[in-house]
């Protein structure tokens, strides 16, 4: 187990004012079956009231209406993680994060890649877990990808990014997503964060014994006590950290976001 303090922080400016400004976040780890969150502290600017619920698959969701001018909109969320992998709890497993979703469809290149992991599956002995299957795909991603900032958007899919071999861990992650669904696995999408990062991280989670393990196609490694889970879901449009509508008059967003998780003694 360790304890982990985050600091995830996130503010969008506006060129010129707006009003009306709607908006939901997905911005509060929720405890969970390998994470207990203490201490959440949520400010917002402009000052808000948040309404809070919790979504289908569990995650934290804040939402609140700024009817008022303005042109910064901040939040920052701060608290502690303990986080402890080596006693994940079990969960009830869901046939859903065994069918594509909308991001995770295969095209041509997916496809190709589905086979490819497919023959280093059926290689392993017979009674290989879903988590050691799991692993021969994370590493055929890792390989096949070239990390790149900015060669990707919120709604690339997968085989768009695939195809150009270029992407963020959102890629990584839905491109690992679609070929273990192929393959007979159930696998979910997680966004959090990681100590190191700067931002925020996505990862995949494959069910196996009754409970989510979790693999980090972007570093080709298993995750471990140094991940926070914020959200999961069936890929990323079902964990978007904040999303919003408002008015305003030809305005331009610039976003800047900043995560930072380091270690305490328990």
């Amino acid at each position: 187990m360790k304890k982990l303090v985050f600091d995830y922080e996130m503010r969008l400016s506006f060129s010129s004012p707006v009003t009306d400004h709607r908006f939901q976040l997905r911005c509060v780890p929720a405890t969970g079956p390998r994470q207990q969150i203490v201490d959440v502290q949520i400010a917002m600017e402009p000052d808000v009231e948040l309404e809070t619920t919790v979504d289908s698959f569990g995650s934290v969701v804040n939402t609140g209406y700024i009817p008022q001018a303005h042109t910064v909109f901040n939040y920052r969320v701060t608290g502690i993680a303990f986080v402890d992998n080596a006693h994940i709890k079990p969960e009830i497993d869901k046939p859903l994060y065994r069918f594509d979703s909308a991001l995770t469809i295969p095209g041509p290149a997916v496809t190709a890649l589905i086979e490819v992991c497919r023959a280093r599956v059926e290689a392993l002995p017979s009674d290989a877990t879903p988590i050691e299957r799991a692993r021969e795909v994370m590493d055929e991603v890792y390989r096949a990808f070239v990390y790149t900032p900015g060669a990707t958007t919120i709604r690339t899919t997968a085989e768009e990014a695939f195809t150009q071999r270029k992407g963020v861990c959102q890629d990584y992650a839905h491109v690992m997503l679609a070929v273990c669904r192929h393959l007979g696995l159930g696998a979910r999408y997680i966004a959090g964060l990681l100590g190191g990062e700067g931002a925020t991280h996505a990862w995949v989670e494959v069910y196996h014994d009754r409970r989510w393990i979790g693999l980090d196609p972007t570093h080709n490694r298993m995750v471990d006590d140094n991940y926070i889970t914020i959200a999961h879901g069936r890929d990323y449009r079902d964990c978007m950290l904040d999303i919003g509508i408002f008015s305003g008059d030809d305005v331009r967003q610039t976003q800047w976001v900043n995560a930072s998780v380091h270690e305490q003694e328990l």
